[in-house]
């Protein structure tokens, strides 16, 4: 899915011909990606922060259940880390690209670990924890929006798509360590030692950016800026305007909805089956980890063995299927039966949301992929978030399972639909190439200088790159 380029203006003929290439001449394989030094870099650094993030995350929700004894304020401990996106998530993602990405990334980085030692004073309580969370996750937006937007100048196309399986099914694997360890470490040792893993993988994610990724300037220069709200409603109407990137958009945030709850209540859903407090702990984290271990699998399953048109091919099932294999919670299954259902919604998602997000990514043209990933991260966690917020306040009058099973079934309903008007893979496609045509024209207005960095996409073995 990568042109073949010889020529590296953006107006030659090489680069018209690249913009109409569909399908990659050989498919990129995992041992191709990670031959590109600048990727290994920051595939370290988010497998760091990634790991540091879940142990705290986890520690904080059991520390939150075990002072208050409410299902409601454990939901909401978990869920607050979504509040940033809601807030904020938008400006802060149109303001990455008005900087280097890679200087964004290593400044938040270092701003969060200064702020995780709050997290270790001794008594602090439930609100001001929460409040500190807030700030960590807050710095964390222009973060991903950066690294999301930086990786299609790293690579092609065809390594990309095999990047974003990678990123994905390494996220949930770092859930599976992170939660288990957070867990452990709450029950074996003291919830804030799990927090204090957070700032050295902060810190050693900064670094690694720093040293193994180069310098590219800003997506945006000075001149092209406008008021930050102004870009902000830019990548508002680009998404929703588009019909390839609004279709997208709402599957990915519908089908989430549903298949984040039962990582949300794992907490309540452990409690409610076992008094012994270690027990709880175990049974939480195996809860919580089931998700991304079935994340990992279908992720690594569809991402190496699916070719482009077979992953096309895939969403419409797939996406029924993230919740429709937690309908069985109606039945209160004992929780090896809940990790296993978990796990295989965890498998729907693995295969599903990698090709998403490619296909999302390579339908926005340069200049708005941080600001259009900042619109569907908010939409993400406001669909996430408000679903744990409203199954948890449910389940505290209720029980987890029948909450659980219902809201599933009702998911399943709503994917059918949703999955029904799914554009076709041609229809995908004329997206995509429209926004490298417009890539390359934007890069050829803004003159030779910045021409160099702004190219269409160079294949050539495992070290094709697209350098901008």
């Amino acid at each position: 899915m990568g042109g073949l380029v010889s020529d590296d203006r953006p107006g030659s003929r090489a680069a018209e011909n690249a913009a109409s290439v569909t399908v990659a001449e050989r498919p990129a394989t995992f041992r191709d990606l990670f031959a590109l030094s600048e990727y290994r870099a920051v595939y370290v650094a988010l497998l760091a922060s990634w790991v540091g993030d879940y142990v705290a995350r986890a520690a904080i929700t059991v520390l939150v259940y075990q002072q208050s004894k409410s299902v409601l304020l454990s939901a909401a401990a978990f869920a607050v880390s979504y509040l940033p996106w809601l807030l904020g998530g938008p400006p802060l993602s149109a303001l990455a690209e008005r900087y280097p990405y890679r200087r964004v990334m290593v400044v938040c980085d270092l701003l969060r670990m200064a702020l995780i030692p709050v997290l270790l004073v001794p008594g602090l309580p439930i609100l001001g924890m929460v409040l500190v969370l807030f700030l960590i996750t807050l710095g964390g937006v222009p973060t991903q929006a950066a690294r999301s937007a930086m990786l299609p100048l790293m690579m092609s196309r065809a390594h990309l798509a095999v990047a974003m399986a990678a990123n994905q099914t390494t996220m949930q694997a770092a859930q599976v360590i992170g939660y288990l360890a957070g867990a452990t470490l709450v029950a074996a040792v003291h919830p804030r030692l799990a927090i204090g893993v957070d700032a050295l993988a902060f810190g050693l994610s900064a670094t690694l950016v720093l040293a193994g990724v180069r310098h590219r300037p800003a997506a945006r220069t000075a001149t092209e800026r406008k008021h930050l709200l102004r870009e902000t409603a830019a990548g508002f109407r680009l998404v929703f305007g588009s019909r390839i990137l609004r279709s997208i958009a709402l599957l990915a945030c519908s089908m989430s909805a549903f298949a984040i709850v039962p990582e949300g209540l794992a907490a309540a859903w452990a409690a409610q089956g076992h008094p012994d407090e270690t027990s709880r702990s175990f049974d939480q984290g195996m809860i919580m980890a089931a998700g991304p271990v079935g994340f990992v699998i279908g992720g690594l399953i569809v991402g190496r063995l699916a070719g482009p048109a077979l992953r096309h091919r895939l969403i419409r099932p797939l996406a029924v299927a993230a919740p429709l294999v937690l309908v069985p919670a109606l039945a209160r299954p004992a929780v090896p039966v809940v990790v296993l259902l978990t796990m295989l919604s965890g498998v729907a998602q693995g295969g599903l949301m990698p090709t998403l997000n490619t296909l999302f990514v390579l339908a926005l043209p340069h200049g708005f992929r941080a600001r259009a990933f900042g619109v569907v991260q908010q939409g993400l966690q406001l669909s996430q978030g408000g679903a744990v917020l409203l199954t948890g306040a449910l389940a505290n009058r209720s029980s987890v399972p029948p909450v659980v099973g219902l809201w599933s079934l009702a998911g399943a309903a709503l994917m059918l639909v949703t999955a029904a008007r799914w554009p076709s893979a041609r229809s995908v496609e004329n997206a995509i190439d429209e926004a490298t045509v417009a890539s390359a024209a934007a890069a050829a207005l803004r003159g030779p200088h910045r021409n160099a960095r702004h190219t269409l996409p160079r294949v050539g073995g495992a070290a094709g790159r697209m350098d901008r």
